[in-house]
């Protein structure tokens, strides 16, 4: 778990990290190179999620690159799916990240939502729904590893 307490804000108890695949972890159906190391050094704190459609049809690869099921999406339904999953989970206990208009309601509804800005770009959207937005998905979980960042971001 990560505990934040958060001036103006008040306590995240975070225990699950959801992100979505391709644009955030991925890029043109391969997983970004870093990503799995990254990730791994997060599991002793948060429980980890990936969630995907699998646009590129290459998600057991990445998926065995990163020693974790995925979520399979429906083609088509991904923003109300992923909106679902993080409120399956318990939203305040959430965050996550991505960076694509069908990630905008998952942002939207975790307690923490980070947008990224990918190689694909991000859609204003996402931006607008995320808590705080980053350069790339390494700094998204590198604020993770180092929360009292976030603290500092969002604190009023």
């Amino acid at each position: 778990m990560i505990e934040l307490n958060i001036p103006g804000r008040g306590l995240l108890q975070l225990h699950h990290l959801v992100c979505d695949v391709n644009g955030t972890l991925a890029e043109d159906g391969g997983l970004i190179q870093g990503v799995a190391h990254n990730l791994a050094r997060l599991r002793d704190r948060l429980t980890l999620h990936i969630i995907t459609a699998n646009t590129y049809h290459r998600q057991d690869e990445i998926d065995k690159a990163l020693n974790l099921p995925s979520v399979r999406l429906r083609q088509g339904e991904g923003s109300a799916e992923k909106a679902a999953y993080i409120r399956s989970l318990g939203a305040e206990q959430v965050v996550a990240i991505g960076q694509g208009a069908n990630d905008a309601q998952m942002l939207a509804e975790a307690a923490l939502g980070i947008c990224i800005l990918s190689r694909e770009g991000a859609s204003i959207s996402a931006v607008n729904a995320a808590d705080i937005v980053v350069p790339d998905i390494h700094a998204a979980l590198e604020l993770l590893e180092k929360p009292l960042r976030i603290v500092a971001t969002l604190r009023k």
